[in-house]
């Protein structure tokens, strides 16, 4: 699977952080990162939850 993000959407609210800390940062900047573009299956689960609980629909999975 490979996480997208749309970074015109995203607001860095840091949902997705608190989800999955292992694939998404909000760092002092105030700027989400992706730390695993294509984390292990390990971490689907947790993944398809933050894509869920994005409040601005700015995560999608591919594969």
């Amino acid at each position: 699977m490979r996480v997208v993000v749309d970074f015109d959407l995203c607001e860095s609210n840091a949902v997705c952080m608190n989800i999955v800390p292992e694939v998404f940062e909000v760092r002092e900047d105030d700027f989400l990162y992706v730390l695993q573009e294509e984390p292990g299956e390990e971490f689907r689960a947790q993944v398809t939850e933050a894509v869920a609980r994005c409040p601005k629909q700015a995560i999608t999975l591919e594969g």
